[in-house]
């Protein structure tokens, strides 16, 4: 080895090249993170399309990376590239990557798995770096440092293993993680160079007299090293902007799905809601229908005499079209509520969709002898809204107060719903005079499913503020005075 060391040539690097080195381990270190989370994400032959489109263009990357380093080393005496050689340590790059993105995309890396697949990518890695330097054609003899070449591949498995935990750890798209992402690129990066330099460190060359076969062999000039630089850039700045408009995509498509359940949600509180007033909804529908049937008899009483009595007949008559009209009236407002269908925004005024909803719920009312005092200001301002949403939040808020006053067995009981103008818009507040709710459980009861009902699902609070937000509003409680609970939301004005 000394004489080796002694009749080596002396090389050089030329810095510009290294930078570009650098550079490109860098991006593609981005991209294999970026591509990690698009990969997880994927499901079905989506996947197998990011795995495959992913690992070409991290292969490239880490290749066009080793093969510029290696370009960018300079030795006195003409040096040429044997093509296919070339090739075939883009292909091991290309399987190198692709086994690392198969490792960081599944759903768990125990420690066994990751230690298998760091030295699988780095062994990888290092036969790359190695077959790239196989394919130098030059009038010299190479010779290896067995200590550096170690070094080098303990280096390339070390260095995996720390690209595989930080892809593992990136691959979710975490929110509010951008520069913690360059920076594991970064360092990913550093770390592909330093293996690459310490195998190019291994290598010295002695001067030999025998000619070189140059057949299939290439020289690099500064501009097609360039040029391998941009192609390079450009492929995996196509990759990571497929995966920024994929993500953008599957976010979109996510916030329909998200919306779709909620409108479906809503639908299901809504017939809970309703299933709970059964009883009170069959009265509202019977005593009209009752009505239509004694109006029509004695409609049919009156003709049948002689002679007939027209002018009490045609009462009747009337009678038994405005008690039909009532109970159809009952019969669309539940058709609305049970009603599957979108969002629709109309300009309303607040205290016609409270009456509305009293007239519904009179019945529930009655039979738990609550008296209603209603404050609605005439001067509020219109809102923009969805009817039918807004009537199940406030019947909902009133069934919800009913029970807490029925609980308590005081008598008279008194429920107090107030609409105001306030600065943002319109302010409505639903007051029981209850037991009240534990201070503790005053954000819980909005959660879904969290109920202190015997009887009930958690699903009525829940799906009240979901409504609400979704119209830009906010609903919450705070204590009664002496006693009970406020429900109050305040929703935005129309815009004129």
């Amino acid at each position: 080895m000394a004489i080796v060391a002694e009749s080596a040539m002396t090389g050089s690097y030329d810095p510009f090249a290294v930078a570009q080195s650098v550079v490109i381990a860098v991006a593609a270190s981005f991209a294999a993170l970026d591509l990690a989370g698009r990969i997880t994400a994927a499901r079905g032959r989506a996947r197998q399309w990011w795995g495959a489109s992913g690992a070409v263009a991290m292969g490239i990357g880490i290749w066009s990376m080793h093969f510029t380093g290696m370009v960018a080393f300079r030795l006195p005496i003409p040096v040429g590239y044997y093509w296919p050689t070339v090739l075939l340590s883009l292909l091991i790059a290309i399987v190198a990557s692709g086994l690392a993105l198969y490792v960081v995309s599944r759903k768990t890396m125990p420690a066994m798995s990751a230690l298998a697949g760091g030295i699988a990518m780095g062994g990888g890695i290092a036969i790359l770096h190695y077959v790239c330097m196989a394919a130098m054609r030059m009038a010299a003899d190479t010779y290896y440092s067995p200590y550096l070449v170690a070094l080098s591949v303990l280096f390339a498995i070390g260095f995996s293993l720390t690209a595989l935990w930080l892809g593992f750890f990136f691959r979710g798209d975490p929110e509010g993680r951008g520069w913690e992402k360059i920076g594991a690129a970064v360092i990913m990066g550093a770390a592909i160079c330093t293996m690459h330099y310490t195998g190019m460190a291994a290598a010295s060359y002695v001067p030999s007299s025998i000619t070189p076969v140059l057949t299939h062999a290439v020289t690099v000039s500064s501009l097609g090293r360039v040029g391998v630089t941009v192609v390079t850039l450009v492929i995996l700045g196509q990759a990571m902007l497929m995966s920024s408009a994929d993500r953008r995509f599957s976010r979109q498509a996510l916030e329909l799905a998200l919306t779709e359940a909620r409108a479906e949600l809503a639908r299901v509180a809504r017939v809970a809601m309703l299933g709970e007033m059964a009883t009170s909804i069959a009265h509202e529908i019977s005593q009209p229908l009752v009505a239509v049937t004694t109006s029509a008899s004695s409609s049919l009483r009156w003709l049948a005499r002689q002679p007939p009595n027209l002018d009490e007949a045609l009462a009747a008559a009337e009678e038994t079209v405005r008690e039909a009209n009532r109970a159809s009236a009952v019969i669309s407002k539940i058709r609305a509520l049970l009603k599957k269908e979108p969002p629709r925004a109309e300009q309303l005024e607040i205290k016609d969709v409270i009456q509305q909803v009293l007239e519904l719920a009179r019945r529930e009312l009655a039979r738990a002898r609550i008296t209603v005092r209603t404050e609605l200001d005439p001067e509020a301002p219109a809102l923009i809204g969805d009817r039918v949403q807004l009537q199940q939040v406030i019947l909902n808020l009133i069934l919800n107060a009913i029970d807490a006053l029925v609980a308590v067995n005081d008598e008279p009981r008194m429920l107090v719903i107030r609409s105001a103008r306030a600065e943002e818009g319109v302010l409505v507040q639903i007051q029981d005079f209850g037991k009240g709710i534990d201070a503790r459980e005053t954000e819980k009861i909005f959660e879904p499913f969290f109920t202190t009902k015997p009887w009930g699902i958690g699903l009525g609070l829940s799906v009240s503020r979901s409504i609400i937000e979704a119209h830009g509003g906010q609903l919450w409680v705070t204590p009664g005075s002496p006693r009970g609970s406020v429900f109050q939301f305040l929703l935005p004005k129309a815009r004129t």
